[in-house]
């Protein structure tokens, strides 16, 4: 399957755009219950106004608000970015932390925030990435009965080679993006999910191959 995945996607990545392991952090932060695409038009702003934590923890909490309205629950989200700015200044010497415990300790990053920042700004496979396609294609494809992201994690995490725990999230993020969507109801088109013998009603649309 691993194998499938990467032939049909050649080149797995996190679309959120980002220079440094902080505005990685911030921007999924601004991810929850938002796109990617719209985060990414959100975050030039935001890090033009203040890029980085010293800059973000003295940012005014109504204009961090405003800048990022448009994602979402963004009174939370402002909350969250400036008191993980302030926590990161007087905690972590004014670097976002390279651990799972402390990455934690940040408002606004729990474990599926962390595992982004940690294996995307970090290179360090502590963990897999479940969102919605992750959670979705882990139970189409009999990899997960679960539907907590805890106990679908943990089951893939079993499953997969450590170093590929990053990259499996970008390719199932990428074929549920892209092709496996969330209705099943007659035979797959793609070839991946035709040759796991899955019901869905995929397309075979691969923009990740056409980039």
């Amino acid at each position: 399957m691993l194998e499938s995945l990467y032939r049909h996607y050649p080149h797995p990545h996190c679309a959120l755009i980002f220079t440094n392991p902080f505005e990685l952090l911030v921007a999924t932060i601004l991810s929850a219950q938002c796109t990617d695409a719209r985060v990414n038009m959100v975050t030039k702003d935001l890090f033009r106004n203040w890029p980085t934590p010293a800059e973000m923890a003295t940012a005014p909490l109504q204009e961090i608000e405003e800048v990022i309205r448009s994602t979402g629950f963004f009174r939370n989200k402002a909350r969250s970015i400036k008191e993980s700015a302030v926590r990161i200044i007087s905690d972590f010497n004014g670097r976002v932390p390279e651990t799972m415990e402390e990455l934690l300790t940040l408002r606004g990053a729990a474990r599926k925030t962390a595992n982004v920042v940690l294996g995307n700004a970090f290179g360090k496979n502590e963990g897999v990435v479940v969102d919605t396609h992750v959670g979705r294609l882990s139970r189409r494809f009999g990899l997960s009965r679960h539907d907590n992201p805890v106990k679908v994690e943990r089951d893939l995490m079993a499953l997969f080679d450590r170093e590929e725990w990053t990259n499996l999230s970008h390719l199932l993020i990428a074929h549920g993006r892209n092709a496996c969507k969330s209705r099943m109801v007659k035979p797959p088109v793609h070839p991946i999910c035709q040759e796991f013998g899955v019901r869905c009603i995929c397309t075979t649309m691969e923009r990740e191959n056409e980039s």
